[in-house]
C-alpha cells in the first residue's frame, strides 16, 4: 500500500485537516514566494558572525503571526555566514532597500562579530533611523551591545548574554537584569541565544494577544524539557562555565 507523503498526510487529526482545506492553494512550482501580509514587517539584522538561533528562533515564532512578514536584512543582500561559519542563512534586502519596520530584531554573535558590528557605523546608523519609527526594537544576546552602541540603551534596564553582562553594565549606561528578557518602553533585550525564542513570544502576545502567543508556542511545540539542568549561569560552576566559554571559542572562527 502506497502512502503519500504531503503535508496534510504528515499533520493528522481533525484540526490540522480543516486548517489545511480552509487554506490550501494551488501549487505554483518548486519555490515559495514570500508573503507580503498586511500585518507587522518584522525585520531581523544578519551580520557576519552572528550565532544561528539567535535570528532563526525568534523569526520561526513570529512568522506565525497573522499576515505577519519577516525578512533577513544586512548590508548588502545574500548569504551571510554565522560565528562558526558552516551555516549561512540568506539576507533577501540591503539596509539601503529598507527604511521602515514595525519590529526590529538585532541578534548576538561572538567576539569578533559583536565588536565588529558595535563599530559599523553604517549598521549603527540604520539602527538608529529604523528605531525612530519602531513599533519594537528587540535584541538577542549580544545584540544588546549592539543597541547600546548605537545610544539607544542609554538609562535603561537591559539583559544580554551571561558572561558579557559586566560589560554592558561597565561599559554603557545600562542596568543589567539576569533575566529572559527585559522590557523598557518599546525595547525589549533577551538574554543568550535560547532566550529569543522565549522573547519572541512575549513579543507575538504584544504584538497580537497572549490566546495567538500560546497557540504559536504549541504550534512550533515550544516546551522545554533539557537534559541538563546547566542553562542558568547563576547556578553553573566557575569550571562549567569556562568549559562553556571555551567550547564557543575553539567552534568560532
Amino acid at each position: 500500500m502506497k502512502h503519500a507523503t504531503t503535508r496534510r498526510n504528515v499533520l493528522r487529526g481533525t484540526v490540522a485537516t480543516a486548517a489545511l482545506a480552509a487554506t490550501a492553494a494551488p501549487a505554483t512550482g518548486a519555490h515559495a514566494v514570500p508573503r507580503g501580509g498586511a500585518g507587522p514587517h518584522i525585520g531581523i539584522l544578519l551580520y557576519d558572525g552572528y550565532s544561528l538561533l539567535d535570528p532563526t528562533g525568534p523569526a520561526e515564532v513570529l512568522s506565525r503571526l497573522p499576515d505577519a512578514t519577516v525578512t533577513m536584512i544586512a548590508e548588502r543582500r545574500g548569504a551571510v555566514r554565522t560565528d562558526t561559519a558552516d551555516v549561512a542563512v540568506v539576507a533577501d534586502r540591503s539596509i539601503s532597500e529598507v527604511d521602515h519596520l514595525d519590529v526590529l530584531l538585532v541578534p548576538g554573535a561572538g567576539n569578533r562579530g559583536t565588536v565588529a558590528a558595535m563599530n559599523n557605523e553604517v549598521l549603527l546608523r540604520w539602527i538608529r533611523r529604523i528605531h525612530r519609527h519602531s513599533q519594537w526594537t528587540t535584541s538577542v544576546c549580544t545584540g544588546s551591545i549592539v543597541l547600546a552602541a548605537a545610544g539607544l540603551l542609554d538609562g535603561r534596564e537591559a539583559t544580554t548574554y551571561w558572561a558579557s553582562a559586566e560589560y554592558l553594565q561597565s561599559t554603557f549606561d545600562v542596568t543589567y537584569l539576569p533575566r529572559r528578557y527585559v522590557r523598557s518602553g518599546k525595547i525589549i533585550t533577551a538574554a543568550g541565544v535560547s532566550a529569543g525564542v522565549d522573547m519572541a513570544l512575549y513579543l507575538a502576545s504584544l504584538i497580537a494577544d497572549d490566546d495567538t502567543a500560546a497557540a504559536i508556542q504549541l504550534a512550533v511545540e515550544y516546551d522545554p524539557q533539557p537534559p541538563f539542568h546547566s542553562g542558568n549561569a547563576a547556578d553553573a560552576s566557575p569550571q562549567l562555565k569556562a568549559r562553556a566559554l571555551q567550547l564557543l571559542a575553539d567552534s568560532q572562527v
